[in-house]
């Protein structure tokens, strides 16, 4: 059975996973500060100039974040925020509004359209990549660019380099991005079908099966270094990394 047609992969530099985010922006000048700031902090960025621009960018692929102007020309930002909560799609989207309206009634506008977060300008480059990351570690921890570890298994997505206890791993790349999105959700099982959305992209021609293939791949480059156990099936719903059960010392007993 095929899924529908879903998007590519998210943008890679090599074989290093870049976070990606749409930067919705009518205005060039203050456009331009935010692509150069965001390139140069390590995120693919996306561009578009109003709502309608935006939604298509949106339907082709999503990206990790969306840093969205509430003034645009045609639909707000503020409506499309709000269209965006309500599409099961693009429902759990990151979003941080920008905007110069500063006054407390916008602000709790904005984040009763559930936004992430709310940035007015003029803005620091500084505190808004802070802001960014802050979201991202909360709400797409395999995008914060941060290092994982769970049980020994850890993750630099800066070097893109695993080890198991010290050794060197190799991975291909799409076990790559597997072990970097499970290590960013440690216990939580996730279906075939998740971790399609999630790691293959939004709209991949693939069949679910393909996932069991790169679990298999994952666990044997993981099995030299024991820590293939880590990676487990859950019969019925998918896959979970857990983290290592811990035993309690023997009970002391008095003099």
């Amino acid at each position: 059975m095929h899924r529908p047609t879903r998007s590519a992969p998210r943008s890679r530099s090599g074989d290093a996973l870049m976070p990606s985010i749409l930067v919705v922006e009518d205005e060039p000048a203050i456009l331009e500060l935010l692509k150069v700031n965001l390139a140069d902090a390590g995120y693919e960025v996306r561009e578009a100039a109003d709502a309608e621009a935006a939604s298509r960018s949106l339907k082709a692929s999503l990206p990790d974040l969306l840093l969205l102007d509430w003034m645009l020309p045609g639909q707000s930002g503020l409506a499309l925020a709000r269209q965006l909560r309500g599409d099961a799609r693009t429902r759990e989207l990151p979003i941080i509004m920008v905007t110069a309206r500063s006054d407390e009634a916008d602000k709790i506008a904005g984040l009763e359209a559930w936004v992430d977060d709310y940035v007015t300008k003029p803005f620091s480059p500084r505190e808004l990549k802070a802001r960014i990351k802050s979201v991202l570690r909360r709400r797409a921890p395999e995008s914060a660019q941060e290092p994982l570890e769970v049980g020994g298994l850890a993750l630099d997505p800066v070097a893109h380099r695993v080890t198991a206890d010290g050794r060197e791993v190799a991975l291909g790349p799409t076990e790559y991005r597997l072990l970097q999105f499970l290590l960013a959700r440690p216990d939580r099982v996730h279906s075939r079908s998740q971790l399609l959305d999630m790691v293959w992209g939004d709209h991949v021609y693939i069949e679910e099966r393909t996932v069991d293939v790169h679990i298999r791949r994952l666990r044997g480059a993981l099995a030299p270094f024991g820590a293939d156990r880590l990676i487990e099936t859950v019969r019925g719903s998918g896959y979970r990394l857990a983290r290592p059960a811990t035993h309690p010392g023997p009970a002391k007993t008095s003099a």
